[in-house]
């Protein structure tokens, strides 16, 4: 009899342990469904690949990951070397710091007319690609027809290559200052004779990214600051009609 109670004892004990086993698996299991809670911001969610393109001193990108509380989900691109973003920005080598730290993969010297071509870039498909306030720099006059022409170019380029990397639900989102001359890129055109579709358009509200700063990332006053003034989201996607 002393043999069979202390089994039934061990029985007993074993089966607490494993009970304990299966509350702790509950709790890492819950854990790891409140770590995954889908995150937004505007337009922007944690579940969503983001691909940011032409960015300054990467404040949008780390606007984006501070509000996700990670950046795993972003790839951020810039034209200017890791070198350039140091010469030019104040706070551009932080931000990338911090951005990695949090991990976001930052890419250098990405040529938004080209960029399909990236040895990394060609290999991923993205959910959301964002431009923001695309430009060339200022080589003429801003109205003038050389620099409408070099920004058309831009424009078509960027969205070209943007296409192909493209999820097929996915959306590519360019934020544009509206009026003249701004108007005459044709950005909605280029869109449509490549093949995607306006989805929609909102107004872009810098407060609604804190800590974004837009540079004018040209010329000896490429830390500053300019104007917006009125700006819009412009959001397409692959036209699916027949």
């Amino acid at each position: 009899m002393g043999n069979e109670e202390e089994h039934q004892e061990e029985v007993r004990e074993s089966k607490e342990d494993h009970d304990d086993d299966d509350d702790n698996s509950d709790t890492e299991d819950e854990d790891e469904e409140e770590e995954e809670a889908e995150i937004w911001k505007k337009h922007y969610s944690s579940k969503q690949r983001i691909l940011l393109v032409g960015e300054g001193d990467l404040s949008f990108s780390l606007c984006l990951a501070r509000a996700f509380g990670s950046a795993r989900n972003i790839v951020a691109t810039s034209l200017d070397t890791q070198e350039d973003i140091a010469r030019k920005y104040s706070n551009g080598i932080g931000n990338v710091r911090e951005l990695e730290e949090r991990g976001c993969l930052v890419l250098y010297k990405v040529d938004a007319k080209q960029m399909s071509q990236h040895y990394f870039l060609k290999t991923q498909r993205f959910d959301r690609i964002v431009y923001n306030l695309p430009h060339v720099g200022f080589l003429y006059r801003e109205s003038s027809y050389c620099q409408i022409q070099l920004n058309k170019r831009l424009v078509k380029g960027f969205l070209k290559n943007a296409k192909v990397l493209l999820q097929k639900e996915g959306e590519i989102h360019v934020t544009h200052k509206e009026g003249d001359p701004y108007n005459k890129w044709d950005l909605v055109r280029k869109a449509e004779k490549i093949g995607l579709v306006l989805h929609d358009v909102v107004p872009f509200c810098k407060d609604d990214y804190p800590g974004y700063c837009n540079k004018r990332a040209h010329g000896s006053s490429s830390d500053d600051q300019f104007h917006l003034g009125d700006c819009s989201t412009y959001k397409f996607r692959f036209n699916h009609s027949p």
